[in-house]
């Protein structure tokens, strides 16, 4: 199938199982959202897509097993934000964003034609044109977290894995992250998340995976997934429940007594 298939996922560190036996399959033109509580296991999976750690079982995308790709064909497939990523020097935004087309093109950092109307598409989508001269080291967090989104989306990869991206942004930018989110998996894109606001995963994911201990508790559309039952089991949160366009979203209201 076309998207992101798991297939009895497995992640080791240092002697231990943090991800374990995970299976699920994503199709393409989704937006699929990963919750837990911490140390549930979601940023090493994440990794684990991105390669960045050893597996076992397998994680094919479009049918492809990510293991096999080259270190440049898996860049070029796979875009991967990490959790509280960091710029070391104090680039011009617009060659921050540009880092992104590097799987694409010259070796010395040269952007084509191409590559620069990519540049500035991701600048457009994240409201980053007035600080294409800006030094990065200069931003506010929250802008350094769109500047670094903005070069995930430089690359054009058809699997985008986002740890977190909503972390360090106002409320006004969360929601224009998650729009555009939406708006990627409805271009055909494959996106997965990472997000701890149980409210925003909920309005906006078609799916959602709810790991716990490493394991996958729960998978599916949002509403068959984050019950009142399980949001007390897996979070130990009791929820009240609202209508917001249509979906019937968790709104926390407290610990659950213990």
């Amino acid at each position: 199938m076309n998207g992101l298939v798991l297939d009895r996922v497995s992640v080791n560190l240092g002697g231990r199982t943090v991800v374990d036996g995970v299976s699920a399959a994503v199709p393409a033109g989704n937006l699929t959202v990963i919750v837990g509580p911490n140390g549930a296991g979601k940023t090493s999976l994440l990794r684990a897509f991105a390669g960045l750690l050893l597996h076992g079982g397998t994680i094919s995308l479009d049918g492809i097993d990510i293991a096999g790709l080259a270190a440049g064909e898996r860049a070029r497939r796979i875009g991967y934000l990490p959790q509280r990523a960091e710029f070391a020097w104090a680039l011009p935004v617009r060659d921050a964003v540009g880092l992104g087309r590097l799987p694409h093109g010259d070796p010395f950092g040269r952007l084509s034609a191409t590559d620069r109307a990519a540049v500035d598409a991701a600048m457009e989508r994240l409201d980053l044109i007035g600080f294409a001269s800006r030094p990065v080291t200069e931003l506010s967090g929250g802008e350094r977290a769109r500047v670094m989104l903005a070069r995930v989306l430089a690359t054009g990869a058809p699997l985008l894995v986002l740890d977190e991206p909503t972390a360090a942004l106002d409320a006004a930018h969360q929601f224009e992250v998650m729009d555009l989110m939406r708006a990627l998996a409805g271009e055909g894109r494959t996106v997965v998340a990472v997000l701890h606001d149980l409210t925003m995963a909920a309005r906006f994911a078609d799916r959602i995976l709810v790991l716990d201990g490493g394991r996958a508790a729960a998978f599916g559309a949002p509403d068959q997934v984050l019950t009142e039952a399980r949001l007390a089991e897996v979070f130990g949160l009791a929820c009240a429940f609202i209508d917001i366009g249509g979906r019937r979203v968790p709104v926390p209201a407290g610990r659950m007594p213990r």
